[in-house]
């Protein structure tokens, strides 16, 4: 038997990422979408599997797609649902469409022939009908006259993309051109397909939150849903709640606050109060969402109002329609939370690592959570009983693997804060040994680095030549509170670097840190960060820089998707304070960037678009210093293609190395 071995890029491209999870109404079964990539290939292929929850082996379900993805059970358990591209019976997929397949198995079925595509969906009690969203053009009508202006748009010979939206594009696509997101119904019998917002101004939000968007009520009759009020749609926006009639379409505004922003509609079982998020962004833009319930037309309130945490969708109520549970992420961890209706703040009912999706189903649990330890694994509790684990994706596969020790500390940062920092160890970490330690900064600026497992940026590999990884969580991210998150604004890049210095600081202090081995890295936001760590940090702290799709010049920065919501970050706009918007600028501090530095960027990033990282690798140039570009003319804001992210663990390292 070979000796344990650190874990490298090869083998993380070997192990099976699970996805979204579903959980069969009378709890015997749960079911996931599995990703299975190829690094030789270079290709992925997601696939659904079903897990017995109450003994047995995991069971592949359906083979025929590449990309078939987020399952959902129909209301008696008979049939599991799901969005595929496929080739059928000589018919082949232009866009996604809706399948269904047996619950105990056997051959999937097409069951929408709609030519947009279908983007989410959720089933109506009756099991008959599901509801689904759509990108169609607002100007046409019914299903046939949407797939020929669809063929037509396809056809035509042009590559122009032509608007006069505010909101045109998101993270690494374009928003489709000329068309609005719309709620369909589809009845599964007849095939026969409904436009719920046909001749009326409403869409759903252009982010894709999806299926969280939307929920159908109990009784069938009506579908909650969010929408952006204004005239003009943008990101960033505040969102007010409406309930349709299916029958009469008829459109009634449950909650609308020009103070409040509200998401993730949830109706109760059996009837009663309707469970959202509601985020008071008249008060701060980064303001917390919130547990609320709706009572009807203009009457809500909020549910654990005195609790200083910031609540994820998707919200899911307990069968006995008692509690809300939902994630939220408390100093690095993402925790499961059970909000009891009376109860003044929510309580932990699953403790992380890191949760992911969850499904209940009377009083069985289901869930998908991973750590820092460990990629994503699907966990069921039965009643108050401990979790245990329900399938064994990747065991075999990291059996010969070794992954070092994780540790957090807690450092003195910017305004006498105790801030957190994980510390993630080479495999035979020796505290007698000096080792290399690298920095890496995380993105956001409202995320955090966490007791999580990453693909794009994982510690483990980062730290398998023999570095000790260190993160630090800096004001401004998220699960420390909300006084925390909002320290940076108008002032960004200041408390955060102190904060990273304070880590670097400590570190330094430790025996077994080589002082003359120091480096930093980040993405996003963190590229950000170390950009401007390259014109604030003394010549000589750190050997060398990575940057990933960091921003260096906020005014051309303009170009990226979040255009509207950076001057809010910022606490101005270029036109009219640039002082103040240089003042949080990378490239403003360029002639004291001395360290090399390896630039990283993708030309289709939309958040922070490529000008920035060739601008900032381009300066480095012109000023002598050693620097070294990896540009993708085929990726967006992260690296998703297996052997693009193979080749960009190897540049790292080898850049590390030098």
């Amino acid at each position: 038997m070979s000796p344990p071995r650190p874990l490298d890029a090869e083998r993380l491209w070997k192990l099976d990422r699970i996805g979204a999870l579903a959980l069969s109404p009378d709890g015997a079964h749960a079911v996931c979408a599995v990703t299975r990539p190829d690094l030789d290939a270079n290709t992925t292929a997601t696939a659904l599997w079903r897990l017995p929850t109450r003994g047995g082996a995991p069971q592949r379900l359906t083979t025929g797609g590449a990309k078939d993805g987020q399952p959902a059970w129909s209301p008696t358990g008979e049939r599991i649902a799901f969005v595929a591209r496929r080739e059928q019976e000589g018919e082949k997929d232009a866009t996604p469409q809706l399948y269904l397949l047996p619950a105990a198995g056997g051959e999937a079925q097409r069951a929408s022939r709609f030519a947009p595509g279908i983007e989410c969906f959720k089933w109506l009690p009756d099991g008959r009908r599901v509801v689904f969203a759509a990108w169609v053009w607002p100007d046409t009508k019914g299903a046939a006259a949407q797939a020929k202006r669809h063929q037509a748009f396809g056809a035509r010979k042009e590559s122009g993309y032509a608007t006069a939206e505010n909101f045109h594009r998101h993270w690494d696509h374009a928003v489709p051109m000329g068309r609005v997101l719309h709620l369909h119904l589809l009845d599964l019998a007849s095939g026969r397909i409904t436009d719920l917002f046909e001749g009326t101004r409403l869409e759903l939000p252009r982010h894709g939150a999806g299926a969280e968007d939307f929920d159908v009520r109990p009784d069938g009759r009506r579908i909650a849903f969010v929408h952006d009020p204004a005239a003009e749609q943008r990101s960033g926006n505040r969102r007010v709640l409406a309930e349709i009639d299916l029958r009469t379409k008829r459109v009634t505004t449950l909650a609308d606050d020009p103070a409040w922003d509200f998401a993730g509609p949830a109706y109760r079982p059996g009837g009663g109060p309707l469970a959202v998020t509601a985020a008071n962004v008249g008060r701060c833009h980064t303001a917390f969402a919130q547990l609320a319930v709706v009572d009807g037309p203009g009457r809500w309130r909020r549910l654990g109002a005195g609790w200083d945490g910031d609540v994820n969708t998707p919200l899911r109520w307990a069968a006995d329609g008692q509690a809300v549970l939902f994630a939220a992420e408390a100093r690095g961890r993402r925790h499961l939370w059970r909000q009891a209706l009376g109860a003044e703040a929510p309580t932990v009912l699953h403790e992380g690592g890191w949760v992911g999706d969850f499904g209940v189903a009377g009083d069985t649990l289901a869930l998908v959570a991973d750590s820092a330890l460990h990629p994503p694994r699907v966990f069921l509790r039965h009643g108050s009983a401990a979790p245990r684990r329900i399938e064994t994706f990747n065991d075999q596969a990291l059996a010969g693997v070794r992954l070092g020790a994780v540790r957090e500390v807690s450092v003195k940062g910017a305004l006498g804060d105790d801030v957190q920092m994980w510390l993630y160890h080479p495999p035979g970490f020796d505290a007698k040994k000096k080792h290399p330690v690298m920095q890496v900064v995380h993105g956001g600026p409202f995320t955090a680095s966490g007791d999580s497992w990453s693909w794009r940026w994982n510690v483990h590999v980062l730290a398998s030549r023999g570095h000790v990884v260190a993160e630090v969580n800096f004001h401004g991210s998220s699960g420390f509170g909300a006084a925390f998150r909002d320290a940076i604004t108008g002032r960004q890049g200041q408390l955060e670097l102190q904060d990273v210095e304070a880590g670097t600081d400590w570190l330094l202090a430790q025996r077994w840190v080589d002082r003359k081995r120091l480096v930093a890295a980040g993405a996003s936001y963190g590229g950000f960060l170390v950009a401007w760590m390259n014109g604030h940090v003394p010549k000589g702290r750190y050997q060398a820089y990575v940057c990933h799709a960091g921003v260096f010049d906020r005014v051309a920065t303009f170009s990226a998707d979040s255009f509207n919501e950076r001057p809010k970050d910022l606490g101005a706009t270029y036109w009219d304070d640039l002082p103040r918007v240089l003042a949080q600028s990378p490239m403003a501090f360029a002639a004291n960037m001395n360290t090399p530095t390896l630039v990283v960027h993708g030309a289709q990033d939309y958040r922070v678009p490529d000008t920035n990282g060739l601008a900032y690798y381009n300066t480095l140039k012109a000023r002598g210093v050693p620097a070294r570009l990896l540009w993708y003319p085929d990726e967006g804001h992260w690296v998703l293609k297996p052997r693009n992210s193979a080749q960009w663990y190897g540049e790292v390292l080898a850049w590390l190395d030098r």
